[in-house]
């Protein structure tokens, strides 16, 4: 039956189609994630519009008015095609916003029109997640994502612009039904002498963030996964505060009051948390959501992301110790864990740290993102080096102290799962030592240290980054080119860069670049000699007839 509001979106959907062909000539950038939702909207209702006319000015511009009328129109109509219509709307008018400002003031006048309303979270049939007016989203390292009143989040795996959803899940043929295979959603009780932990098993991700903590209390390959006295009373705590699903739960743990927040995990789930209604259900403290498009418990995530290789796109070839840790999430779980686990059982810190701030943890979270390459946050929100020298001045810190603390945060390090590999570990080590021994020095009586210091900004050791070697453990791989053939020409883009691994690549960084035409023929001599003493690469000599193509290419005159 045809309405007022269907006939407006006709309306809507004759002018997206008008500029579809004009914003980015052969793109069609409004097909999937605009046209498509509002022609759904429209199925059964007939003919409601006529084509619209031809409308006149820049394209951008039309398409920003296109935005804000479809905005009006969503305010008054929660319809879920709208609503998704909306989202990719409000995305391409501020991706096409002229700079910062512009880009700005269009969101706050979008969130006028939108309402403030709280958060929440609706799923779209067979589409992606809807989100409303959410304004923390962040990726995996803690780094926020630009957010609009109105966003859909890829929920199939597939989308090119993750975390927001480009309509590929129309392409691929995804569907959001449950896998009648999939665990059972039943709730498990486990009483034990000190505390009784919950378990829904049905809702679990698989983060293993209580089996790599408490495995003898959450036991991954034993039945019942729960054993409630394996652990002592405040791992069981830490471990159901830590659960990102929701799966488990304890009668003696509440969660504090927190923001509505979305976090976008690595290669992993949407993690969401501060009570985010999902498809107007009650609304859950926390709670994972599947972002693969395989889990056998959609909405929520099952873990098959582990399954399927379910990949983000991989960090930058020269990654900072910030990114390699796991950035803000990651430090804070060190810090939390060090500051609410082992500082309070100790007998030299605990007195050292009995008034700290109740922020103290998200604090020295904040000092390390900065100083590992992160953000500027300690910095931004809590005065930066000046403020960390004068929280130390005057508490004549012991060399005792020091030593526990070191010795303690590298423990903290272990049970957050921060990486284990020498490269990074050397780094941390190196850095744990140098900053707690500094602290010491401007701790003391009558110290002076220099004012008005950046925060350091620490590095790898040597330049030893993580694929720099080839570990022992490894397993051997093999290079398989096709070799020139006698009469052929060796080039370096065909003959030559293929027989170099990453690995190999990685190693020499620190020198040249082995997939440089240029870097490799300035060291070409050097590296044949290498190669023909079995000393390059450092895992195992090549193949006599790649030795061969090699000297071929230099004797031709190293062609590119």
């Amino acid at each position: 039956m045809e309405t007022a509001v269907h006939h407006a979106i006709a309306a809507l959907s004759a002018r997206a189609q008008l500029l579809d062909a004009e914003l980015a000539p052969g793109a069609n950038p409004l097909a999937d994630t605009v046209i498509r939702p509002l022609t759904r909207a429209l199925i059964g209702v007939g003919d409601t519009a006529p084509a619209a006319p031809p409308e006149s000015g820049e394209p951008a511009d039309r398409l920003w008015e296109l935005t804000k009328d479809a905005t009006r129109l969503l305010a008054n109509n929660d319809l879920p095609e709208l609503r998704e219509a909306v989202a990719g709307l409000q995305h391409l008018s501020c991706v096409f916003a002229a700079d910062e400002r512009i880009l700005n003031n269009r969101i706050a006048e979008l969130a006028e029109l939108q309402g403030n309303s709280p958060t929440r979270i609706d799923v779209a049939l067979d589409g992606p997640y809807l989100v409303s007016n959410s304004e923390s989203i962040t990726n995996w390292l803690g780094e926020p994502i630009r957010t609009f009143p109105q966003m859909a989040l890829c929920r199939c795996g597939a989308s090119e612009t993750k975390p927001l959803c480009d309509g590929s899940h129309t392409r691929v043929g995804f569907t959001g039904a449950k896998d009648p295979t999939r665990v059972p959603d039943r709730l498990d009780t486990y009483p034990g002498m000190t505390v009784t932990v919950t378990d829904n098993r049905g809702l679990c991700a698989h983060s293993g963030f209580c089996t790599d903590r408490a495995p003898t209390a959450f036991r991954s390959a034993a039945e019942p996964f729960v054993a409630p006295t394996g652990a002592r009373a405040d791992e069981l705590l830490a471990a159901v505060r830590a659960c990102p699903s929701g799966a488990l739960g304890s009668p003696q743990v509440t969660f504090p009051e927190r923001p509505a927040a979305i976090e976008v995990s690595k290669d992993g789930p949407y993690r969401v948390t501060g009570n985010v209604p999902l498809d107007g259900d009650v609304p859950r403290e926390h709670y994972s959501l599947c972002r693969c498009g395989h889990s056998r418990n959609k909405p929520f995530c099952s873990g098959m992301h582990y399954y399927v290789g379910f990949q983000d796109p991989p960090i930058s070839e020269n990654p900072s110790l910030y990114e390699w840790a796991g950035g803000l999430p990651a430090l804070t779980r060190m810090t939390e864990i060090f500051y609410g686990k082992y500082v309070p059982q100790d007998e030299l810190l605990a007195p050292l740290f009995a008034r700290m701030s109740p922020d103290h943890p998200e604090r020295v979270a904040a000092w390390l993102t900065e100083t590992f390459g992160g953000p500027t946050l300690y910095t931004q929100q809590y005065g930066g080096y000046d403020h960390m020298v004068a929280e130390h001045a005057g508490k004549a810190l012991t060399e005792q102290w020091r030593a526990r603390w070191a010795q303690l945060i590298s423990r903290a390090a272990d049970d957050a799962g921060l990486p284990t590999d020498p490269e990074f570990r050397a780094a941390f080590a190196a850095y744990v030592e140098w900053g707690s021994r500094i602290a010491v020095e401007n701790s003391q009586p009558g110290a002076n240290p220099p004012p008005h210091m950046p925060v350091p900004r620490w590095w790898w050791v040597c330049n030893a980054t993580p694929g720099a070697r080839i570990s022992a453990l490894a397993p051997k791989s093999e290079v398989v080119v096709e070799t020139p053939a006698a009469d052929q020409p060796v080039g370096f883009t065909d003959h030559i860069k293929p027989l170099f691994r990453e690995m190999d690549r990685k190693s020499m960084s620190f020198a040249f670049d082995l997939w440089s035409h240029d870097d490799v023929t300035q060291h070409a001599e050097a590296i044949l000699a290498r190669l023909r003493q079995g000393s390059m690469p450092c895992d195992g000599a090549w193949p006599a007839e790649h030795i061969d193509t090699f000297a071929r290419w230099i004797a031709e005159g190293t062609r590119a």
